[in-house]
């Protein structure tokens, strides 16, 4: 009878487990169909997953949380001793515990290109650990946590704060290997709608270019013996270009483009996980990006983030957004880098962005903050206004800064001086009050500065606005304080010579085409005063 009641109790215990597990994969079922349709992240199997992590996550099971945990507390302890290196190796292990919880990710990115790269010294040793961290989210965390908004906005935030600010000393440094970098892949003027209609990936691209295509006749020609091989030969060019020896060999201008922007295009994915497409689309949004500077790829990723947030609402992304936008219209196009000194890197107004970062302030509070009488976005418009009313006006646009400084009226009542041209001569004023003969001639001298690199760079329109601020400032110094020979300045022409023969001096060393384009704008400006004297005395004989 016992034995009969022990195989009773077996049977009722096997239908027992049977039921169970039926339910667990049942719920399992439910909850893995949640998971997909509402977008949630989940600590479940990782696909195409390094051999390490993958072995982890099957291995351990629901063990490695508890490991992770641990680890983490381990990773505090060292944080709050500011051992930063062995708190990295931690948190990587933290991360290849469990890929798809972002926030490990997260903090381990941060310490690398903030609490790290600030205890070295050699700013290529900062540059290494800043790019490290950028890497760490771009190329690891989003691959396990694609539509994570929080991995956007921190990268979107290393790029506008830690490369894009002026906060660490090294900054120039990280805006010089930005430009060199974006260079090398993008060459000097990318064709943004060729490159987003080009084929997506190597097997679009076979598709696009079967056996039959002249263009494998040609690369067999040239010793190319694959896909592959080509890649390679493109993206070991600086700037990335087509072997002259296959553009020679295909002889054909419109496809020889074609493949060039399909190479920069999936270059450009791959080494930096960046779709040409959207940023064509957020050219078109916004106005022409400069995309050597870090704020424009600050732009870029707080898009992403937007567009991979459900219901595409992101405060925080929305924010670095028109932080980004400002900055880019202060200070988002290059007009001159040297790879050798990234102290001669030369940063000038994206003009053609102030309507955009105007617009995006609007829009942002009209979306986050219309029921509010009182918005941080209407303020940090009225900010953006002031400035770059100045901005336009010193760099020759008069028109637009008269537009916007009527927006400014409108936004904050009449401003000091009444008119536009008042205005800015009293905000330069401001800025010039009080100075030392010392710091006066620096304002000249930089304004002389600019005025020089506009021209070479082919700006003339700001390099006579620049040159005119430059006498503006001077008369205002010389009229007010520079009525005793300690005070005075040297003569406005001396002045002006010894900018052009510094610049001589540091280009015949760093950049020869500059100097050869300088020395070029002077014999011209010459020629142009001894015609006019010619002509002068000319008129004078006829008199």
């Amino acid at each position: 009878m016992s034995r009969f009641r022990t195989i009773i109790m077996y049977v009722v215990l096997a239908v027992v487990t049977v039921i169970l597990l039926a339910g667990v994969a049942s719920m399992q079922t439910r909850m893995d169909r949640q998971v997909e349709e509402y977008h949630l992240r989940f600590t479940g199997q990782v696909e195409n997953a390094p051999p390490m992590v993958a072995f982890t996550t099957v291995a351990l099971g629901s063990f490695r949380g508890l490991v992770a945990d641990l680890l983490w507390l381990r990773a505090g302890a060292l944080q709050d001793e500011g051992n930063y290196f062995e708190m990295v190796q931690l948190a990587r292990w933290i991360t290849d515990l469990q890929p798809t919880f972002s926030g490990a990710t997260a903090y381990l990115a941060w310490n690398m290109a903030y609490n790290i790269s600030v205890t070295c010294s050699s700013f290529e040793d900062r540059w290494r650990w800043v790019n490290e961290g950028i890497k760490l989210i771009r190329d690891q965390a989003m691959v396990y946590n694609p539509e994570d908004p929080m991995l956007y906005k921190e990268l979107a935030w290393f790029y506008h704060h830690k490369m894009g600010n002026i906060l660490d000393d090294a900054n120039l440094y990280y805006k010089n290997q930005m430009a060199i970098l974006m260079t090398g892949v993008l060459g000097e003027r990318p064709d943004w709608a060729g490159m987003a209609a080009a084929p997506v990936g190597e097997k679009a691209f076979m598709k696009a270019y079967p056996p039959e295509h002249p263009l494998w006749k040609a690369m067999e020609k040239c010793g190319y013996k694959d896909y592959a091989a080509l890649y390679d030969a493109f993206i070991n060019a600086y700037p990335a270009e087509l072997p002259q020896k296959l553009t020679s060999a295909l002889n054909d201008p419109e496809e020889n483009k074609k493949l060039s922007d399909y190479f920069r295009a999936e270059y450009l994915r791959r080494r930096l996980k960046m779709d040409a497409a959207f940023i064509r689309d957020l050219n078109l949004k916004y106005g022409e990006f400069d995309w050597r500077v870090p704020e424009s790829h600050a732009v870029y990723w707080a898009s992403q983030g937007i567009a991979h947030t459900l219901g595409h609402e992101n405060l925080d992304c929305a924010r670095i957004i028109t932080q980004a936008l400002q900055d880019c219209f202060r200070s988002g196009r290059i007009l001159v880098f040297d790879a050798e000194n990234a102290a001669d890197i030369q940063l000038m107004p994206n003009l053609a962005l102030v309507g955009a970062a105007y617009n995006a302030y609007m829009d942002t509070q009209k979306h986050y903050d219309k029921d509010r009488e009182y918005s941080t976005f209407r303020s940090a418009r009225i900010n953006f206004l002031k400035p770059a009313v100045f901005d336009l006006y010193t760099y020759g646009k008069t028109a637009e800064a008269m537009k916007y400084f009527k927006l400014l009226i409108k936004e904050d009542g009449p401003q000091k001086g009444g008119t536009l041209e008042k205005f800015v001569q009293l905000q330069l004023a401001e800025r010039v009050k009080n100075g030392t003969v010392r710091t006066i001639s620096g304002a000249v001298n930089g304004l002389l500065f600019r005025s020089i690199i506009c021209l070479i760079g082919g700006d003339q329109e700001a390099a006579v606005a620049h040159e005119r601020l430059a006498r503006f400032v001077y008369n205002y110094y010389e009229n007010d304080m520079g009525g005793t020979a300690r005070t005075q300045l040297p003569p406005y022409k001396e002045m002006k010579a010894q900018v052009v023969t510094r610049l001589l001096e540091i280009w015949d060393k760093s950049n020869k085409r500059y100097a050869a384009l300088l020395r070029a704008r002077i014999s011209e400006e010459e020629a142009a005063a001894a015609e006019q004297k010619k002509n002068s005395a000319a008129e004078t004989e006829k008199k």
